[in-house]
């Protein structure tokens, strides 16, 4: 299966971003964090960010609303241009109508769920989300260390998928370094979020390259 390395811009220099955004073109999308120290106790980014950050890069863009009341936010993202807009299962009491919405305007669908949230639940709805975004931190700051015990929860979601025969996009988004990648890639992630392992490093692109190489090599547990 393809694999994306999508770079989270919370790990990128916020003086400079068009000449950060330049510094990974080999990325498959651009990671936006949403933060509304409410959901999460950090704040980051809006939509007039969002909105920016579309005029002065051609990568798609990968948003991950770690905010309440996605009912009434989410939709401007997709409405901006965003190609994927993630919220979070804990967020809603209606993920399929959040998902549905953003569909309609012509965005990719995502549904978070933090490493202590159980997935099984959302399963069963899987046609009505493009991706699943499996939480390897807690959501709302960088630079955490990679969760192994959630990988149970990310090969259950390969599983279904894969039963499923629908073209579901499994990522995972905290402490994704070249040493956690091929456990994330094993467990069946196909989508992998890296922020300070691409932009700390002295060359993004080639970090990119060295994220998917080795993604890539590594066989899916079945």
């Amino acid at each position: 299966m393809p694999v994306r390395i999508n770079p989270s811009i919370l790990a990128a220099d916020f003086a400079n971003f068009e000449t950060e955004l330049g510094r990974i073109t080999s990325a498959d999308l651009v990671h936006v964090d949403v933060m509304d120290n409410h959901f999460v106790p950090n704040l980051t980014f809006g939509l007039p960010m969002v909105e920016r950050l579309l005029q002065v890069t051609e990568l798609p863009m990968d948003v991950h609303l770690m905010i309440e009341n996605p009912e009434r936010w989410a939709q401007g993202y997709a409405e901006a241009g965003a190609f994927s807009v993630t919220f979070h299962a804990e967020a809603t009491a209606d993920p399929v109508g959040v998902a549905r919405h953003l569909r309609e305007i012509g965005a990719r669908a995502g549904l978070a769920v933090k490493p202590g949230t159980p997935i099984e639940p959302y399963l069963e709805l899987l046609e009505e989300f493009d991706q699943l975004l499996v939480m390897t931190v807690e959501p709302g700051f960088g630079g955490q260390s990679f969760m192994p015990e959630t990988m149970p929860k990310l090969s259950k979601a390969r599983a279904a998928v894969r039963a499923s025969g629908l073209d579901i996009w499994l990522q995972v988004d905290g402490g994704v370094t070249l040493d956690t990648i091929e456990i994330a890639a094993a467990a069946g992630a196909d989508t992998f979020v890296a922020g300070s392992s691409v932009f700390g490093a002295a060359d993004p692109d080639a970090a990119i390259a060295g994220l998917r190489e080795i993604a890539s090599a590594t066989p899916h547990v079945h």
